[in-house]
């Protein structure tokens, strides 16, 4: 783990060290909502892996650090809880946790797929665990998608390798293919209630990856690379296979594909621009309109890109089955994507992109902009240090009010005493109180009110101590709780 400018350090949260973004662009129009990252590298991490808030100034407001680089956080967001149908739900967060097959360090499966062990957590708003999510059938919890219904199920891709004789497709007759499952379990009792398996329904001879691939990883081929599913209104889902560079509507009840976008076997034909390559996060969106985050590159490990990464929504006609562009968010400067990535509606119209393996995100007005022209209708940018990246960026409304409470510490400065104070995960602390006194029993105000400033606030006062405390306050000016008390060091 790399430290330094690019890191933060808390004298109140020692064992904190998130990664510092570097904010470019905040103009007015962004929406509501907090940024929900989850930092990691396949090379030299710099800060610590985990699940991070950043605020639009690019301070913490959460963060949950991980024990080692080797493990990770992918799919950090804010979903609805529901116990049932009648359950109106509350808000919760979610994300997966686990190792993911990172050459060199690993070459038993292909790049980017989960290793055994991993899981989905979800958390309450006081940062409690509610539930730990596992999949079924032998597959390995993945990555690349945990979304809750309202019918109190999560969906889930599940992956995992499968012995396949690989020489129809010109690979060996004892190789495997890292075939995917979209599963959904219910909550309260774990039970799988549905499952829809790739290899069941894709033919691994459509694959844009080579099957010459499998040598750098233990004789397993990465196929299809399932990396999202979005369920409609009506039931159907959508599931984008990277590998394929193809999206399918399928049908839930029976299973089969309805209609493809793109690959090698589409339903559809494109206007301009309106093809894609290696894409992730296909979404539903009102009005026979689906959107992307479109990598457009690359063939992993050193494939050359086909086009320019960019967000994509397309208009999709049904009667002549042709795909045209309706809107596209491009970066400047322009970026190359291989992996990740994600293009989330915001309820105010405007389009938050989380930029994959390019160190970046970004928040553009509904209309976008074209290629070539990434600064129009940029609202929002901010780049991760480093060779950090994070699998998606999503903007979330989010209220926590931690279990737990703040953290203090003290310090002898210059004749004066400067209390540091912090609440990992409280979004309604406006300001701090500070008590001190000569005994830890008998503590009395000395510092009124003294206005947050970011994830950790200093405050000055002149009184001795050597005992002090302090107390969140919120708007109102009421405390919400208080530290433990702690003991002036110099």
């Amino acid at each position: 783990m790399l430290s330094g400018r690019d890191v933060w350090s808390f004298v109140s949260e020692p064992g904190l060290h998130p990664m510092r973004v570097s904010v470019t662009a905040n103009k007015r129009g962004t929406a509501r909502g907090d940024i929900f990252v989850a930092p990691f590298s396949a090379d030299r991490m710099v800060g610590q892996t985990g699940a991070l808030i950043n605020d639009n100034s690019g301070d913490p407001v959460w963060f949950r650090p991980l024990p080692s680089t080797n493990l990770q956080n992918a799919d950090f967001k804010v979903q609805t809880y529901h116990d049932g149908r009648r359950d109106r739900g509350r808000p919760v967060l979610t994300w997966w946790q686990g190792t993911l097959a990172l050459p060199p360090a690993y070459t038993n499966l292909p790049a980017g797929a989960p290793e055994p062990g991993g899981c989905y957590y979800i958390y309450d708003t006081h940062y409690r665990l509610l539930r730990t999510v596992f999949a079924h059938h032998g597959y390995y919890p993945d990555e690349h998608e945990f979304t809750l219904t309202r019918r109190g199920t999560a969906l889930l891709i599940a992956s995992k390798p499968v012995p396949v004789d690989l020489t129809p497709y010109g690979g060996p007759k004892n190789g495997s293919i890292e075939n995917s499952e979209i599963q959904e379990v219910d909550l309260a009792t774990g039970r799988l209630v549905f499952s829809w398996n790739a290899l069941d329904h894709l033919d691994p001879a459509d694959s844009e990856e080579p099957v010459s691939s499998a040598s750098s990883s233990d004789g397993v081929w990465d196929a299809f690379h399932i990396n999202s599913v979005d369920e409609g209104p009506d039931g159907r889902l959508l599931i984008s296979a990277r590998n394929m560079w193809a999206i399918y509507d399928v049908t839930k009840r029976s299973g089969k594909i309805r209609y493809q976008i793109g690959g090698k076997k589409s339903d559809f034909t494109f206007g301009p621009n309106a093809d894609f390559y290696w894409q992730h996060d296909a979404r539903f969106r009102p009005g026979n309109r689906i959107s992307m985050f479109d990598d457009g590159c690359c063939d992993l490990p050193d494939g050359e890109p086909e086009q320019v990464s960019h967000g994509l929504i397309l208009n999709l006609d049904f009667r002549s089955r042709r795909a045209t562009v309706d809107r596209t968010y491009y970066h400047q400067p322009p970026l190359e994507s291989p992996t990740q990535g994600n293009t989330q509606a915001l309820s105010n119209g405007n389009e938050f992109i989380g930029w994959g393996q390019s160190p970046y995100y970004s928040e553009y007005a509904g209309a976008g902009n074209t290629q070539g022209n990434g600064s129009r209708n940029l609202l929002y940018d901010a780049k991760l240090p480093g060779s950090d990246i994070s699998y998606r960026v999503l903007r979330n409304e989010w209220i926590g009010t931690p279990y737990y409470p703040p953290s203090a510490a003290a310090r002898s400065a210059g004749g004066h005493s400067v209390v540091y104070a912090s609440w990992n995960g409280s979004t309604q602390t406006r300001a701090w109180q500070v008590l001190a006194g000569a005994d830890p029993h008998s503590l009395s105000v000395v510092v009124g009110h003294a206005r947050r400033s970011g994830f950790e606030t200093a405050v000055t006062t002149n009184a001795p101590g050597p005992y002090f405390q302090v107390k969140a306050l919120d708007e109102k000016g009421r405390v919400l709780k208080p530290s433990d008390v702690v003991i002036l060091t110099r």
